[in-house]
């Protein structure tokens, strides 16, 4: 992160709906890491969105058991 913030990470499934929030919080300025806990969630095709100040990004993740 460029600067400190509120940030949201959420992992939504292929229909757009929201299947779990990792970071829903105010961050310092640097570099994090978040763990996923996926043993509630099958395998398949999601999305996870990264929001934080100005920036909102979405990118494709696959699980595979």
């Amino acid at each position: 992160l460029g600067e400190q913030g509120h940030v949201q990470l959420k992992i939504f499934d292929v229909l757009g709906r929201e299947t779990m929030t990792l970071v829903d919080e105010l961050r310092e300025a640097g570099t994090h890491e978040v763990k996923l806990d996926a043993s509630k969630i099958s395998s398949g095709v999601y999305f996870y969105q990264l929001r934080a100040e100005k920036l909102v990004e979405t990118k494709k993740l696959i699980l595979i058991r």
